[in-house]
């Protein structure tokens, strides 16, 4: 019997050693774990706004799509005069009238969208959106988008934003591509009007030199006036 017990108290030693040897290396596994996942999430979006790089912006805009059809819209955002805001004020201003612009699309947008930096002033934003809520919700957004942003040494800087929307309805696709160029069609229509500019079918055939041609009549405005 003490045999027995001498031999289980050997296992038992053997057992907390290998269990308290086991813990440092469950934790640093799972420390790794955490230090990839936040490197991956990271890597999924533009460091200075938040928002999704083009490739995780353009999957999770396709899944919008296939979901929900023609209750999506299709949002292209270009500052304006936001070369000048850098000349004049200095990058740093730029920098954080991107981080605003960034903040303000996201909280009008919601979580459920996707929203993405394209590059430079240039944002896009897919939500569900039913038609007969678009014209309160895109002026809403112009309203947003025009309210001058503050720095943090108290100065104001004033903003302003061209929209451009698509919807698979009028377009008659749910092809991100054609709906973005159609998006962008309507913008560069409605630049510097002060209002959101809708597209119609007609935009979705406007011949595109670096995504950018302007120049259709037809197209509906929705927002504040110039």
């Amino acid at each position: 019997m003490d045999s027995v017990l001498r031999l289980q108290g050997r296992i038992g030693s053997r057992t907390l050693l290998l269990t308290t040897a086991a813990v440092p290396l469950a934790l640093a596994a799972l420390t790794d774990d955490l230090r990839v996942r936040r490197q991956l999430a990271a890597a999924r979006r533009d460091p200075l706004t938040g928002l999704l790089r083009r490739d995780t912006y353009t999957g999770r805009a396709r899944r919008l799509l296939a979901r929900h059809g023609d209750d999506v819209a299709v949002l292209l955002v270009d500052l304006d005069h936001f070369k000048q805001i850098n000349d004049t004020m200095g990058h740093a201003a730029g920098d954080a009238v991107l981080a605003a612009t960034a903040a303000r699309l996201t909280a009008w947008a919601g979580t459920h969208a996707s929203v993405g930096r394209l590059g430079g002033d240039e944002f896009a934003v897919v939500l569900v959106l039913p038609s007969d809520r678009m014209e309160q919700r895109l002026a809403q957004l112009v309203r947003m988008l025009h309210s001058p942003v503050v720095l943090d040494d108290g100065c104001t800087v004033d903003v302003a934003a061209s929209v451009g929307a698509a919807t698979p309805c009028v377009i008659g696709s749910r092809e991100l591509a054609l709906l973005q160029r159609a998006a962008d069609a309507a913008l560069y229509d409605g630049k510097h009007s002060g209002r959101a500019a809708v597209a119609t079918a007609a935009h979705a055939a406007v011949p595109s030199v670096n995504g950018r041609r302007s120049g259709r009549p037809g197209t509906a405005m929705w927002g504040r006036a110039a």
